[in-house]
């Protein structure tokens, strides 16, 4: 076992600290990662506060990892020591069942191993993420970081990057396709860009115009405010694919009518009310409502891939360890354009 700082919470209502924490050795298998960036999900701030159930403290979040390969493992083939690499919110699977042998991991059978607040089947331990000096993963969860993405930027795309790309692929939005996506957060204005990108007509639904020009400048054909009920009576039937981005509670039916035919709105946003639409609204023009986990890791190597093609990064505010607490609070206050990024150099 190795030693290493972390950030972490104690408990539910606490601010996170400085601790250690162990990394087991490096196995046959294992890359062992020196973490330079983290980025900061929403996610974090629901897991450490409890609000997605009961789990064990202390814990070290954070699932956008990215730095360099420091040591591998006598039968690892995929990466040496100095690559650029990345870790996303899954670090382990079964490797056996359909959903892994199709390389859509995220959905395996008898469930994922986590980044972070997973039960590690090598030892039983609780699953430590990202907010650290250093990670252990296996070979086959380890992203390649090309080396034309900055690397101070890129760690939300571990997250928010394939969260929106796996669902714009899976749904096969291109050119001739039209593309709204409601919010534009950490996760809707990546959207906007992998979107745009991929050729499709973008839209972007937001509760104001207060973004308005971002969102126009990021990639976006349009951009309409929902508060105006105009926005539902000019704009039904006219989308291919809706993505939501956020998590907060809709009036799924308004939005719904907004679909083609043969339409379908994907949620991405864990909303924490059941969801209720008009099954009639559904029923009339062929329309479906659906679900999207992040992504596998085929998927998430393409994203990245096709990010670096297509010169794509979010947009992020660098912080130092030490900031952490506050950047939760902006977070939670949507006082941030768009994501946090940690320097995990500045853990000690």
């Amino acid at each position: 076992m190795r030693t290493v700082n972390a950030y972490a919470a104690t408990s539910a209502t606490e601010p996170l600290v400085p601790i250690t924490i162990e990394r087991r050795e490096v196995g046959p298998k294992d890359v062992l990662i020196e973490i330079a960036y983290a980025g900061i999900c929403h996610s974090d701030i629901h897991t450490v506060r409890g609000e997605w159930g009961p789990i064990t403290y202390p814990q070290v979040v954070g699932h956008e990892i990215v730095g360099f390969v420091r040591e591998v493992g006598s039968a690892v083939t995929r990466h040496r020591v100095g690559d650029r690499v990345g870790v996303g919110c899954e670090s382990g699977s079964c490797g056996e069942c359909e959903q892994c042998l199709k390389g859509e991991e995220v959905y395996c059978l008898k469930g994922n191993l986590q980044t972070y607040n997973g039960l590690d089947p090598l030892d039983g331990s609780i699953t430590q993420g990202g907010y650290s000096q250093a990670i252990v993963v296996d070979e086959d969860f380890v992203l390649k970081v090309p080396e034309s993405l900055d690397l101070a930027r890129v760690a939300p795309l571990l997250c928010a990057g394939v969260t929106l790309y796996s669902p714009l692929k899976h749904w096969k939005a291109g050119p001739g396709t039209k593309v709204a996506v409601i919010g534009m957060g950490g996760l809707g204005h990546v959207g906007v860009k992998l979107a745009h990108a991929l050729g499709a007509e973008v839209t972007v639904l937001s509760r104001t115009l207060a973004k308005q020009q971002d969102g126009l400048d990021l990639g976006a054909d349009h951009y309409y405010a929902t508060e105006d009920p105009a926005t539902f009576e000019k704009l039904a039937g006219a989308f291919d694919l809706i993505l939501n981005t956020v998590s907060a509670g809709l009036d799924y039916s308004a939005y719904v009518d907004l679909l083609a035919v043969d339409g379908t709105l994907v949620i991405l946003g864990a909303p924490t009310e059941p969801v209720q639409v008009d099954a009639m609204s559904l029923i009339a023009s062929r329309r479906s409502i659906a679900g999207s986990a992040n992504g596998g890791i085929p998927v998430t190597q393409e994203m990245l891939d096709f990010c670096a093609e297509h010169h794509i990064l979010p947009e992020t505010e660098l912080i130092e360890a030490s900031s952490i607490n506050e950047a939760y609070e902006r977070v939670l206050a949507s006082d941030v354009r768009y994501r946090f990024v940690i320097d995990a150099t500045t853990i000690a």
